[in-house]
């Protein structure tokens, strides 16, 4: 009976070895049992068992399946990790699953394994291809976590410190969380009057303020012209703006007409620390990083004005923080300033607020309705890199989305014109009738936010204004729904009402944030409230070019002018400074004005040089 056993288990084995080959190559038994296995077959010899590691071959392509634990499996469970372990044969043939061609082979998987011929006999196998399943154990090859990389930004931030950001900046990620005002840093020439994330980002640094000068003809073409004259000379100028490439080349430019620089940012998420980095390498007293607090904010401001033996003259500011500051802190200093130039519309709100109550005392230079602001910087800025901020943090589809833009001033009309040419059904909400029938005259629905807040798919505010989206209509917002800011300051948003224990905030990637309602609902918010072009995306350099150009001759203007001829008051730049600017951004597209004749000037009762519209004209 024994002998007979035997026999039946030999022409099984046959059989089974027979219906597993592969055209004329034999396949190869992984592990045979002692107990089924034929007299004569215990008597031969498996070579190099424990020399090898018999495990399959582990590709990071493969799905990790999870191995059960359980009695009936773990005979497969012991063949998997290489240990002979008994096996009972069946009767019934072992399919093989199809072999891809592809398959390459595993030289350090072969050894200690034998294979059956069709005659019985057993022999030792030679390297062969290494056949992968996808039920196999899987482990992943493991991977760093932790990437330091430094993204190219070309103006703007966010980058900031991983890979979506910013800009605004894309700067250098780094695993130091020490704040920079714990810090004792200072530039190879042994300076230390500067408080900026890393100086060690200098080089980075340098590099995008290089690609940031070949966009900026104008003032380069600037600096080249009065570069000998030194109009700035003896100016102290203390400045709180956006620290970007591109003001990086506006500072280098003052800095060239004579000027002497210390500068603070005006938004703690803007700042592109290698820039600061390679401001701070050149000695200029720079104090902002991205990611500040509150507090670190208003340490940086009063840094830049409370210097021993540093008194500023004239002050550049975007947003009125630094101005006001000065204003409530530093009174006396305040009333020595020769003049301000602003930029934002929230600032000169202030201003004309100061002015009206009788409280400025010095002049000021509201650059943000001067024609080159106005018409370029607002609105084919914010044109383009609406799309830039949302893309880069949301990833969204714009295609068929539902859109309302608050506010149709220059910024609103460039976001609504972007997103209407990429497929968004766009809908605009406004107090002024004249802005908006522009707005119905360009195509746009114009509505109430509460009509259309439920159903809207992104919320764009671009009004200059406080309390625009407030709790009540974030509370009504659907599922998912996308909210940010194009105007400049974080109060159109009501962000402070969204930090409540009620609501959760997960942070999902820099500068983006889900806030979950207790039902479960999402909302989107983007770089809290603040400015998203230059918080989340870049801006294109070419238009910050005019507004730099219109900020240093405002400040020129400012600092040379007579005694008397600004009073303490708010003005617009004069026409004939806004088409100077204007001119000498033409050469870049190779453009050539047409010249009036004698006749023709007269006739229209202009001079052949400009300025060529009245104060009043609107373009």
């Amino acid at each position: 009976m024994m002998l007979c056993s035997q026999r039946h288990s030999a022409v099984r084995i046959r059989s089974c070895v027979a219906s597993l080959r592969i055209g004329k190559s034999p396949v190869r038994i992984a592990a045979m049992s002692v107990q089924t296995v034929a007299a004569k077959m215990a008597e031969v010899e498996l070579k190099d068992v424990a020399g090898k590691d018999p495990s399959p071959a582990i590709s990071p392509l493969t799905p990790k399946v999870e191995e059960k634990k359980s009695e009936n499996n773990s005979s497969t469970s012991a063949a998997a990790a290489g240990e002979p372990s008994p096996v009972v044969a069946s009767p019934s043939p072992v399919k093989m699953p199809q072999v891809s061609a592809m398959k390459r082979p595993d030289p350090q998987q072969n050894g200690g394994e034998a294979f059956v011929n069709c005659d019985g006999t057993v022999a030792e196998a030679p390297r062969m291809k290494k056949i992968q399943f996808a039920d196999q154990k899987q482990e992943f090859n493991k991977r760093p976590t932790k990437i330091s990389r430094r993204s190219l930004s070309r103006s703007i931030s966010q980058s900031s410190t991983d890979s979506y950001s910013s800009a605004a900046s894309y700067t250098d990620s780094s695993d130091d969380e020490t704040s920079p005002r714990d810090k004792q840093q200072k530039n190879s020439k042994g300076c230390g009057d500067f408080c900026i994330k890393n100086i060690k980002q200098t080089d980075f640094g340098r590099r995008e303020i290089e690609i940031a000068e070949q966009e900026m003809p104008a003032l380069m073409a600037l600096r080249k012209r009065a570069q000998g004259e030194k109009p700035l000379a003896g100016a102290k100028i203390v400045g709180c703006t956006h620290i970007t490439a591109q003001t990086a080349v506006l500072m280098e430019t003052l800095s060239a007409l004579g000027a002497q620089c210390r500068w603070a940012a005006c938004n703690i998420y803007s700042t592109q620390n290698e820039v600061a980095a390679a401001l701070a390498e050149g000695g200029f007293s720079v104090f902002a990083w991205k990611g500040e607090s509150e507090d670190d904010f208003w340490w940086c401001i009063d840094r830049c004005v409370n210097v021993e033996g540093w008194q500023p003259n004239m002050i550049l500011d975007d947003g009125g923080d630094l101005t006001h500051w000065i204003y409530k802190k530093y009174p006396n200093m305040f009333k020595k300033i020769k003049g301000i130039v602003e930029e934002s519309v929230t600032g000169v709100h202030r201003l004309y607020q100061l002015s009206k109550a009788g409280k400025l005392c010095v002049p000021a230079m509201n650059v943000n309705d001067s024609v080159t602001k106005q018409k370029f910087d607002n609105l084919y800025c914010c044109r383009e890199s609406i799309l830039d901020g949302l893309k880069r943090t949301t990833d969204v589809m714009f295609g068929g989305k539902q859109v309302v833009v608050c506010g149709y001033g220059e910024v609103g009309k460039g976001c609504s014109a972007a997103l209407k040419a990429m497929g968004s059904i766009v809908y605009v909400t406004e107090i002024d009738p004249i802005c908006a029938l522009q707005a119905c005259m360009d195509g746009f629905r114009l509505v109430k936010l509460n009509e259309v807040i439920r159903q809207v798919d992104i919320v764009i505010t671009c009004t200059g204004n406080k309390n625009v989206v407030v709790r009540e209509y974030m509370d009504r917002m659907k599922n998912g729904c996308i909210v940010c800011n194009m105007g400049h300051s974080n109060t159109e948003i009501d962000v402070a009402s969204l930090r409540t224990p009620e609501l959760t905030w997960e942070r999902v990637r820099s500068q983006v944030d889900h806030v979950i309602w207790p039902d479960g609902k999402r909302i989107v918010l983007l770089a809290e409230g603040r400015l998203l072009n230059l918080s989340c995306s870049t801006v294109p350099t070419f238009v910050l070019s005019i507004t730099a150009t219109t900020q240093a001759l405002a400040l020129i203007e400012l600092y040379n002018a007579p005694e008397g001829r600004y009073k303490q008051d708010v003005y617009l730049l004069p026409k004939k400074m806004d088409e100077y600017v204007a001119s000498l951004h033409l050469p870049t597209f190779d453009a050539h004005l047409t010249e009036l004749s004698d006749e023709q000037a007269k006739y229209l009762g202009l001079n052949k040089n400009g300025p060529f519209k009245p104060n009043y004209y609107r373009y």
